[in-house]
């Protein structure tokens, strides 16, 4: 499809969107949303003809782009044929789903229970891992993030938690391992795994093990900085579960589904949950779609019992349709693996070339099509390019990188002091060089601001 410049329609889009549209996370009257026309592949496009290379992947959930016609025959055809029902009954594509889901979970996690989104997909995780142990305590991470409902915001760890945490929910945040800003003064992979799980050990010691409900972590964090924890912690993690009863909650919502080069982040560690929870990439965000795989024992807690909850859209057959026609196209198109051999042979590396050549990279980390660049103003003392949490003037070199990068015809994902590569699964290994150039240029403005 070719962009076609239409600027009076573009400025009516912006106009009513500027009148009506209350937008999240942001201060209304400091933004300026771009008015978007069309999309497809690994491109987007605005009213005035400027095509960028999509490196956020919407909000890291178009896995196999935008506008694959697969996909959007088979939202039509569903739409043909029944357009909804309620969750209640039994219909051929929420069926569907559920099975191709769980046929690529791990472990025992046969059981779908599906939700509208990661956020809600959260939420009742925690309700089933309360009920299902009887306690009231959840142990999440500082860096994470898990949604912006009341419980999953509560156990997030970045900055947009301060505003609704009122330190009622029942949450207690610990440290989990990250190496380049190691809480723990580890030198070494091995030094800051060993320090992080003793460390995890004595807060559910001093917690007490008899009040925690469930341990919550992304498989691999996503917006607190895509940090692949070291080997032997999440196994670390499993066993300490085990050992006092406690759930372990994996939130794959945003790592799941082909984006670690993996069908799940958790087959890289060899580790099974007791509850997972995802979205995004099960059916590339086509159609609002979330749910938490479950295992066995849990499930089995309400098969006599009920389940305290429930949501009207659950299993929206148009979402599930979605959802079956994406795993058919990731599986028939080898996505998965595309984004396990291109990471490794085009990202990666590209992206530690950079490194070499540009002082404001301090580290380069991730795997499959899912990367971070950690942006420092003194690669020595690893001093970010801006405070933690910055806005307004103090955010200005991570601004100025964000627009070079947009003129050099990239959209990046910026968050902090770093910038994420997460671009589609099935980006051609040219559009990948393409982007890597424009972050080329981009970083070249990163690096007036280092000491």
């Amino acid at each position: 499809m070719t962009p076609q410049p239409d600027p009076e329609a573009g400025a009516a889009v912006k106009a009513a969107d500027r009148a009506h549209v209350f937008h999240s996370w942001s201060a209304q009257e400091l933004i300026d949303p771009l008015a978007v026309t069309g999309a497809e592949g690994s491109y987007f496009w605005d009213y005035d003809g400027r095509r960028y290379l999509d490196f956020t992947s919407g909000l890291v959930y178009t896995n196999i782009g935008y506008q694959h016609p697969k996909v959007v025959a088979a939202i039509q055809e569903q739409a043909a044929r029944m357009t909804t029902f309620a969750p209640a009954f039994a219909v051929e594509a929420r069926s569907e789903a559920a099975r191709l889901i769980a046929g690529r979970t791990p472990g025992d996690l046969d059981k779908i229970f599906f939700t509208n989104g990661g956020a809600d997909a959260v939420e009742h995780a925690l309700r089933m891992a309360r009920l299902h142990t009887g306690r009231p305590k959840v142990l999440s991470a500082y860096r994470s993030y898990h949604g912006g409902t009341q419980q999953a915001v509560n156990v997030t760890g970045d900055p947009r938690r301060w505003a609704s945490d009122s330190g009622t929910a029942g949450v207690v945040h610990f440290w989990a391992p990250f190496l380049y800003r190691s809480r723990f003064y580890a030198e070494t992979e091995e030094q800051e795994c060993a320090r992080a799980l003793e460390h995890l050990e004595t807060t559910i010691a001093f917690e007490g093990p008899s009040t925690i409900a469930a341990v919550v972590l992304e498989t691999i964090p996503g917006t607190a900085g895509i940090m692949p924890p070291p080997p032997g912690y999440l196994a670390g993690v499993r066993e300490l579960c085990d050992k006092h009863g406690i759930v372990l909650v994996l939130d794959e919502v945003m790592a799941g589904f082909g984006r670690t080069g993996t069908w799940f982040a958790a087959d890289l560690y060899d580790v099974v949950p007791d509850l997972m929870t995802f979205a995004k990439g099960v059916n590339s965000g086509y159609v609002p779609l979330g749910g938490v795989a479950i295992s066995s024992e849990i499930a089995a807690t309400f098969a006599t019992r009920p389940y305290p909850g429930g949501l009207t859209y659950s299993g929206h057959p148009l979402a599930c349709a979605a959802a079956v026609a994406t795993i058919n196209v990731m599986e028939e198109e080898g996505v998965v693996e595309n984004a396990a051999a291109l990471g490794a042979s085009v990202v990666g590396p590209g992206l530690r070339e950079l490194a070499e050549r540009h002082p404001s990279v301090g580290e380069v980390r991730g795997t499959g099509m899912f990367w971070a660049v950690e942006l420092v103003r003194d690669r020595e003392t690893r001093e970010p390019l801006v405070p933690y949490n910055a806005s307004g003037e103090a955010n200005a070199p991570m601004a100025a990188f964000a627009a070079a990068a947009k003129k050099a015809g990239i959209w990046p994902f910026v968050n902090m002091n770093r910038t994420h590569v997460v671009p589609p699964l099935n980006t051609s290994e040219a559009e990948l060089k393409e982007g890597l150039a424009a972050l080329d240029t981009a970083l070249s403005v990163a690096d007036e601001y280092v000491r």
